[in-house]
């Protein structure tokens, strides 16, 4: 069941928020300790179905997942707290593991599909694009998705872009550089203003809201 108007706002114990567009259902969920948003993507003609983070709380993605057929989990970095029920989801679902190789090894599962910039990930008929954002950690990862249709552009960036600036880098020089130029590059450069972004933690933003804003992220080094 759809709410009457997607927000994006989620809490931890509390529901979904969903969103029905042509093509893909997206449903967001936030788990643990650490706020960890997970989305599921259904495919609305076969109801296949892909997990963005299987981050915590088996049960709560259980429920998120209910009579879907989940085929695939991205995780979209080797971050501890974005993998934690991924042992549990994939034992139960025989989902495929994806991610980038350079997090591969971070994870507490084999990774059967690693991914690369410029691949793609199907969920039923829809085609999702792999976008590498180097900083965060050597293999993060974006899932960009251009709706059919008025369904617009959605973007899943984990913790590599979020409301008011680019993930943690650790004041490390090098790796903000790195960060901030891909996701200028990659996403800025490429997208339009009103792509959805879906973070790993916290409320959604669009690339046009956070567009004014990069030179001034830049400027301040995080």
């Amino acid at each position: 069941m759809s709410t009457p108007t997607y927000t994006g706002n989620v809490t931890v114990g509390g529901p979904a928020d969903v969103r029905e567009l042509p093509g893909l259902t997206i449903s967001k969920v936030a788990v643990s300790e650490m706020a960890n948003n997970a989305y599921l993507l259904r495919a609305t003609d076969t109801g296949e179905a892909l997990l963005v983070d299987a981050a915590a709380e088996p049960e709560t993605l259980r429920a998120l997942i209910g009579d879907a057929n989940l085929r695939t989990v991205v995780t979209t970095h080797g971050h501890w707290d974005h993998h934690r029920a991924l042992p549990d989801v994939v034992r139960e679902s025989g989902a495929v593991t994806v991610a980038h190789p350079a997090d591969a090894a971070d994870l507490p599962v084999p990774v059967q599909r690693p991914v690369e910039h410029g691949d793609t990930v199907t969920v039923g008929d829809q085609v999702l694009e792999v976008v590498h954002l180097r900083g965060h950690t050597p293999g993060s990862i974006a899932l960009v998705w251009h709706g059919p249709g008025d369904a617009g552009v959605h973007v899943f960036t984990g913790d590599s872009l979020f409301p008011g600036g680019v993930g943690n880098t650790q004041k490390d020089p090098g790796r903000f550089t790195s960060l901030i130029d891909d996701v200028e590059e990659r996403l800025f450069a490429v997208l339009p203003d009103d792509a959805w972004v879906y973070p790993g933690h916290g409320s959604d933003t669009t690339i046009g809201a956070e567009r004014p804003h990069l030179a001034e992220w830049r400027e301040r080094g995080w």
